[in-house]
């Protein structure tokens, strides 16, 4: 086994913290009872986790025609931000800080276990340390007997390993087995530290998940499994089982919504957003730094924590989450969800029933996120769209998934958001399942697809050559037209597509796109095809700067 977290053990770790998350997710979310009983800390850790695994793979990849292999600090890097952009809820929020936390210290250098005897283990302790510390800062108003107690402990009994080792100081993996039995000792002590887990007669869930990260990371230097920590722990004077430990929490209510957002900032808005989050609710955590954060926040006002967002800087990937709803035990019989490449088309499938996900530019989802939307819809029956030919597996992986647990999924292979929109425009709840999805398939269908893209190098097309710079219009994702203004495209690639007929064109414009574009278009359609109607959406930010739609 690895003595050293270079590139490689960085990748094992994240790989091994996964796989343990996704065995114990279940259980955590089952003991979820601070700060709010909404049995989903599990599942946010392992989300939180899957992000920043694909982050580290994603250096890898890029290594993959080459023989060298990532940096240890390149690797340690993309975890931390891969955690960042990915958290999710309060602890994967923490988990996230805690990794950058570790990161700033990793960095510094060459692999941890480098370099002379005990530095392994002094380097391991100090980055803890510091994870710990930054977590501490991030969170508003720190509580112990939480995730934050268990990073202290884990940080103290390494540092303690260290210094009694003498003036040799202790290894990386001597460092690391210190690490996690002080860790455990402090999770099993939350009990004891917070009334609302006492009543329930669990320990804290967050620290529980971090628990199981840092058994990962002793056994990717070691070699060696740790003994996993009992599931459903309690305390033996109050022994509530681990299903009913929602009903033990606190029954005074809290705030109505958690907000989750990225946000590009810089530091003094971000310290400005903190004091007027601070006053609109509780669980405040935000982590981040270098101009990226990533903020959440528990309010009864939804809207006032995005309006403050928008003033700080450039929120995105906003997430809100209604804790009443959340936790209803009641489903609705039918529900769908899309992939959306852009806010504006979020707003709109919102309105009109669904629940999205959505993609930002170069960073799709992961089929964990797929199936996380799939559970927050809480129905029966779930239609999911991808709206991106990129996507099938990934959303074929969710559906399978949520199968398992009892969800009756059909997907819609969907390889345009302009699809999705035609095919939601035809749902109807109330008819049989069946019946519903074959409407929604035909409707997505007849919908052909096109896009105008920007090149960004000269390349072959099955257009001809383009250069960079140049406008490329994709018909049914393959390049059709090739043009230099995007205008003048668009008219073309309209022209090419209504030739083989149709009755509505839509068009979703880009965040950047003048509205006299679409004026424009409007009117080439209608001077050419009287019998076609258009409609027109703002898609926000999204890849391309227009999307058509013609069925």
């Amino acid at each position: 086994m690895p003595q050293t977290l270079d590139a490689a053990a960085v990748r094992s770790w994240c790989a091994l913290a996964l796989e343990a998350l996704g065995r114990e997710r279940e259980e955590i979310d089952a003991i979820n009872v601070y700060p709010v009983a909404d049995g989903d800390t599990g599942t946010n850790l392992y989300l939180t986790v899957e992000s920043a695994v694909q982050a580290v793979e994603a250096v890898f990849a890029a290594h993959e025609t080459g023989a060298s292999v990532p940096a240890p600090a390149d690797a340690v890097r993309a975890m931390a931000h891969g955690a960042l952009i990915g958290a999710r809820g309060n602890s994967g929020t923490i988990l996230a800080q805690l990794l950058r936390g570790m990161a700033e210290v990793l960095t510094d250098g060459d692999a941890v276990g480098e370099g002379g005897q005990g530095d392994g283990g002094r380097r391991l302790a100090l980055a803890l340390r510091r994870a710990a510390e930054l977590a501490r800062e991030a969170v508003a108003h720190p509580v112990e007997g939480t995730i934050l107690s268990v990073a202290s402990a884990a940080a103290d009994a390494a540092g303690t390993a260290v210094r009694a080792d003498g003036a040799h100081g202790a290894g990386t993996a001597e460092a690391v087995r210190a690490a996690y039995a002080g860790a455990r000792t402090a999770l099993d002590a939350t009990t004891g530290q917070l009334d609302v887990l006492g009543r329930a007669g669990v320990v804290d869930a967050g620290g529980r998940g971090l628990l199981t990260v840092l058994g990962a990371l002793v056994r990717c230097l070691t070699g060696d499994a740790p003994a996993p920590f009992p599931a459903g722990h309690r305390r033996r004077e109050n022994p509530v089982g681990a299903d009913s430990a929602a009903e033990a929490c606190d029954a005074e209510g809290g705030p109505a919504f958690e907000v989750i957002y990225l946000l590009e900032a810089d530091d003094a808005a971000v310290a400005r957003l903190r004091a007027r989050l601070d006053g609109l609710g509780n669980s405040l955590v935000v982590v981040g730094g270098d101009g990226l954060w990533n903020v959440h926040v528990h309010v009864d006002d939804a809207g006032a924590a995005v309006e403050a967002g928008v003033e700080a800087g450039r929120p995105y990937r906003i997430r809100i989450t209604h804790f009443v709803a959340a936790a209803e035990e009641s489903r609705v019989q039918r529900a769908v969800v899309a992939v959306v490449p852009g806010e504006g088309l979020a707003g709109l499938c919102a309105e009109a029933g669904a629940t999205t996900v959505l993609a930002r530019p170069g960073e799709p989802p992961a089929s964990g996120e797929l199936v996380e939307a799939i559970r927050r819809a809480h129905a029966r029956e779930v239609v999911l769209m991808p709206n991106d030919e990129a996507l099938r597996h990934t959303a074929a992986a969710a559906a399978e998934q949520a199968r398992t647990e009892g969800v009756r999924v059909a997907l819609i292979p969907t390889r345009a958001a302009v699809q999705g929109i035609a095919a939601l425009a035809v749902h109807q709840p109330d008819r049989r399942f069946d019946e519903d999805v074959v409407a929604m398939t035909s409707a997505a269908g007849a919908t052909r697809y096109a896009e105008l893209a920007v090149a960004e190098r000269q390349s072959w097309t099955m257009a001809g050559i383009c250069q960079a710079g140049d406008v490329l219009g994709l018909i049914d994702g393959d390049v059709a037209v090739i043009g230099s203004d995007l205008a003048a495209t668009a008219e073309t690639v309209l022209s090419r597509m209504l030739s083989a007929g149709g009755e509505l064109v839509t068009l979703v414009l880009g965040e950047d796109v003048p509205e006299t574009l679409a004026a424009r278009l409007e009117s080439y359609v209608r001077e050419g095809h009287l019998a076609v109607d258009t409609v027109v959406y703002r898609g926000g930010r999204q890849s391309a700067p227009l999307l058509v739609g013609v069925e």
